[in-house]
């Protein structure tokens, strides 16, 4: 038995013809669709990158007990445990982030890796010159692009040579995964020439490939042509993915291959009336996501699935696949029986960011729960690992650190307890609930006491399940 995994960042169900987009150039995810399965009620769990990987790898929901933050010493990691259990895995990936203070222990759990530099400002290539302008990333954004001229020598090119090379070294051997993890569609949405071409539009304002987090302040024609940018990247998605899809077609890999296609969040962008992800709350453009995955177990290829699965589910699937235990600190289901026969496997789901709104769904209903206190604390971050996304913990944030219990999941460890802060600036937002079957666009939020107080239960219990702080349930007026 063999398994590949697809994954992109960033990548908005809304834009994909399989979900219903009738517009942006997609054949190949038409084509797996028709191959596959795929999932109409897919969410995240936690959120944004690095946050979704670790869920990935943990099968289990971390946005309650602290954000962005590399894997803990106490933490399941679903590759490593194939590799002990005799199944190589290898990362064949141009997402930075794995890279940085908040995100390096997770290549390491693979048998063998691979990166493709030049990523949304990835500090790659170096140039000294004083008269480049813009905070560091975008700076580095603009050396990185002096690099890649040719579709070749995109990283997401590069990534997808590394990943179906591995793929064709390995053809005639069993029991093998390979994560093929490209950052694309995420910003700056900037493709090859070819794939601009496929929607050609007037415009003569400004370049305007990489928005600015926040309410919409830019004309509607900058808007629509940001949404062409990141439909072109979509595309060039579209052909990678094909590749693989030729390869599998070659290499009669069906027969014997999982095939699992996913993202880690969506990406609003003009939606709601605003651009981008985390500083609003999470609306169904980035939080419900697609899915598509062909078993060859059961062979069950061109049919939709409506059972609420997540980011969770992930882990314990490839576990169970490959005939390997599934940890009992795995929150997540395997999807075996959903893939079947649309087995349902929970009543709802848990997602969110650290320290924002907590949201629950149970496919029909998601409601939004805001914070209670004024300033929305108490607030901690409980961890044995002290980065932040791109930087270590600072010597004043760590001089009153307590150590805390250990919880039902941290292997009888104690963690450190760090006081937490919101995102300095971020607007509060009151709670809210959608009814996705009469108000798909969530542009309508409802009141109905019933409906609230039941989805309020779901939240309490998952927060329970997963052993959340006291805190958080003072901070959400729980």
């Amino acid at each position: 038995m063999k398994a590949i995994i697809v994954m992109y960042d960033s990548l908005n169900r809304h834009f994909l013809p399989p979900y219903g987009c009738d517009w942006v150039v997609g054949p190949n995810f038409s084509r797996l669709a028709e191959r596959a399965v795929a999932f109409d009620n897919c969410y995240i769990g936690s959120s944004p990158t690095i946050p979704t990987r670790r869920e990935i790898h943990t099968g289990r929901y971390n946005f309650l007990h602290r954000g962005w933050a590399p894997l803990e010493p106490f933490d399941d990691s679903m590759p490593e445990i194939l590799k002990q259990h005799g199944v190589y895995t290898h990362l064949a990936s141009d997402c930075q982030h794995y890279w940085e203070d908040g995100g390096a222990t997770y290549h390491g759990r693979y048998n063998t890796w691979e990166f493709s530099r030049g990523q949304e400002g990835d500090a790659w290539k170096g140039d000294a010159d004083p008269t480049l302008s813009g905070n560091s990333i975008h700076r580095q954004d603009i050396v990185n692009r002096r690099y890649v001229q040719t579709e070749e020598q995109w990283p997401q090119s590069q990534t997808f040579d590394h990943g179906i090379e591995f793929i064709r070294t390995n053809k005639d051997k069993d029991r093998w995964m390979v994560q093929i993890e490209t950052f694309d569609p995420h910003e700056p949405f900037y493709a090859p020439q070819k794939y601009r071409d496929l929607y050609p539009h007037p415009y003569d304002g400004p370049q305007y490939d990489w928005p600015i987090y926040g309410r919409v302040t830019v004309p509607p024609e900058q808007v629509r042509h940001l949404r062409f940018q990141y439909a072109s990247l979509v595309s060039f998605c579209d052909a990678s993915l094909g590749r693989v899809l030729d390869l599998m077609d070659e290499l009669d890999l069906w027969k014997d291959t999982m095939l699992i296609l996913n993202t880690d969040h969506g990406h609003l962008i003009g939606e709601h009336n605003w651009l981008g992800k985390m500083i609003m709350p999470y609306y169904n453009e980035v939080a419900h996501i697609p899915l598509l995955i062909w078993d060859p177990r059961c062979g069950a290829r061109g049919q939709r699935r409506s059972s609420l699965v997540q980011t969770i589910d992930l882990a314990p699937t490839l576990l169970e696949y490959f005939g390997v235990d599934i940890p009992p600190d795995m929150q997540g289901k395997a999807l075996k029986d959903v893939i079947a026969s649309d087995a349902r496997i929970r009543e709802a789901g848990l997602f969110g960011q650290h320290s924002q709104e907590v949201h629950v769904t149970d496919g029909r209903y998601v409601y939004m729960h805001a914070p209670a206190t004024p300033d929305n604390q108490p607030l901690f971050d409980y961890t044995l690992m002290f980065n932040h996304m791109r930087e270590r913990y600072r010597p004043g944030e760590l001089r009153n650190i307590e150590l805390a219990e250990p919880f039902t999941f941290t292997k009888g460890c104690r963690t450190v307890k760090i006081r937490a802060f919101s995102r300095p600036g971020r607007e509060r937002f009151p709670s809210a609930l959608y009814d996705l079957e009469a108000d798909p666009g969530q542009e309508h939020p409802i009141t109905d006491a019933t409906i609230e107080r039941r989805m309020i239960d779901h939240l309490v219990r998952l927060m329970k399940e997963n052993d959340a702080p006291p805190e958080q349930f003072q901070r959400l007026g729980l």
